[in-house]
């Protein structure tokens, strides 16, 4: 991943559609990045362009449309509610620039569909907003991994929990908040999902779900399970990787990843031969901590500059949006649903 703190001769000219928690957030980050000039800002709330443009140099619009075409923008990050990612999206690519759309990349896997296969027909980088993928402790945690130090997975627990958001109202909180994890645990396990089984639930939110709790199994025999709500008064955002060395505890908040050891790694000294698990060492890794947002963003002016750095594509934005989709309908029927990989469904049409 990319280290921060370079700048470029000529900064990539950035602008933002969208300026509610998340592209204010945005702006914030653009405003200082290294190799960045953030020129424009849009948003129909006159409210959040000052705020936005304050003690800035950005310029301000009330109409996207209009900043795409009087402004030279390189790259355009779009954080608009998620029903208008398509509308967004397609103009942002089809003005020639790069793309940042905020997570989830659509509502529905047709959306998300036609925006991937939009984006592989243009010479352009697109990339969905999924954040954690550019957390430093999700980062350690996959090295190790990579490593070996885990041995085999045999299970990985993602807890995501928090208080109702007043701000989210177009989709509920498999859609908003489990695709952080669907795809997180995606990167770490890196095998083919086989099926899921999930029961969802609507206690305080007007219109959506707002508890969902589930599993999915990958075709390696591992499997992961989800606590995901918005009905907790505190802000969790936990990971428990269990393997053949021991376990990971990822924690994203506060970026620590701590390793506790399997001791009997192998079989038992007895005659039985069963294998064994014991306490052992436990390890907690130093962490360069960083802002995930910052990290991502510096990745994509990276490569927009050429860098070969690695971000997360429109085809994993599509897995955790149809994943979400496999959550719901399993949560209707009350029964597992096998799920069809997207890459496998996009080649079958070419």
């Amino acid at each position: 991943m990319a280290e921060q703190g370079v700048s470029y001769v000529d900064p990539v000219r950035v602008g933002v559609i969208g300026l509610g928690n998340m592209g204010q957030n945005h702006v914030r980050v653009l405003n200082r990045l290294p190799g960045v000039d953030l020129r424009a800002v849009s948003d129909p709330s006159a409210e959040a362009v000052e705020r936005a443009t304050r003690s800035r140099m950005a310029r301000a619009y009330s109409d996207y449309v209009r900043m795409l075409a009087n402004e030279d923008l390189e790259l355009v990050v779009v954080a608009v509610p998620t029903h208008l990612h398509e509308e967004v999206a397609v103009a942002v690519l089809e003005s020639g620039c790069h793309l940042l759309v905020e997570k989830p990349l659509a509502p529905d896997v047709p959306t998300a569909t036609r925006l991937v296969e939009l984006a592989s027909t243009v010479d352009r980088i697109a990339s969905v907003g999924h954040i954690e993928r550019y957390n430093p402790v999700l980062l350690a945690a996959k090295r190790g991994l990579r490593s070996g130090e885990l041995g085999r997975i045999f299970q990985v627990r993602a807890n995501r929990t928090g208080p109702l958001p007043a701000r989210i109202s177009d989709v509920g909180v498999v859609t908003d908040l489990a695709t952080h994890d669907f795809d997180a645990v995606r990167y770490l396990v890196d095998h083919k999902i086989e099926r899921v089984f999930a029961e969802t639930a609507r206690r305080m939110h007007r219109s959506h779900e707002d508890l969902f709790s589930g599993l999915m199994r990958f075709d390696d025999g591992s499997i992961a399970l989800f606590d995901v709500n918005w009905l907790t008064p505190v802000k969790i955002r936990e990971m428990r990787v269990v393997g053949e060395g021991g376990m990971y505890v990822i924690d994203l908040l506060a970026q620590n990843l701590f390793f506790y050891e399997n001791a009997d790694v192998g079989y038992w000294s007895d005659a039985t031969g069963r294998l064994g698990v014991s306490e052992g060492n436990m390890v907690r890794y130093r962490i360069d901590r960083a802002e995930p947002l910052e990290t991502e963003l510096s990745v994509i002016v990276r490569s927009i500059r050429g860098e070969d750095f690695e971000y997360v594509s429109m085809l994993d934005g599509l897995y955790a949006v149809a994943l979400a989709d496999a959550v719901k309908q399993s949560s209707e029927l009350h029964e597992p649903v096998f799920f069809s990989e997207p890459a496998l469904v996009l080649a079958s049409r070419r």
